[in-house]
């Protein structure tokens, strides 16, 4: 199964605000990258992604599901550019900071990493589960 990762400043989305929108979730708006289109445009719903507080924090700091494949975003008027729909899933015990990841040689190559500009990216498997587990759940 694929994994993801979906990066939002808290002062924009936070996770709590994720996990405020409750069973329903909610659109993933706003992305304007056509790499980052690509990426939701593969995604199926019941496929995970990390939540990443970008700027603010810099961490993984839960766990999404997404619920709707790939749409219209609503707050495109040019049509181009979609969002998938998200629901929180659980909390990681303990944020797992960028600088935690850089630490990791078996992150490295990660795309949180080597293009830490892109909004949504993939997570290898490998990844996912040593991130899970430096954030304090089981792999």
């Amino acid at each position: 199964m694929p994994y993801w990762l979906f990066k939002s400043e808290p002062s924009s989305w936070s996770w709590d605000d994720q996990v405020g929108a409750g069973e329903a979730g909610t659109p993933w708006t706003g992305v304007r990258n056509h790499l980052a289109k690509n990426h939701m445009q593969a995604m199926k719903p019941g496929e995970r992604g990390f939540f990443y507080h970008s700027n603010e924090g810099k961490a993984v700091v839960g766990i999404v599901e997404v619920t709707k494949p790939y749409g219209p975003d609503a707050t495109d008027p040019t049509g181009r550019f979609g969002a998938v729909e998200l629901k929180a899933v659980e909390p990681l015990p303990e944020p797992v900071t960028l600088e935690a990841v850089k630490s990791q040689p078996e992150l490295a190559d990660m795309a949180l990493i080597r293009n830490s500009r892109l909004s949504v990216q993939p997570v290898t498997e490998a990844e996912w589960h040593a991130v899970r587990r430096m954030g304090g759940l089981a792999g």
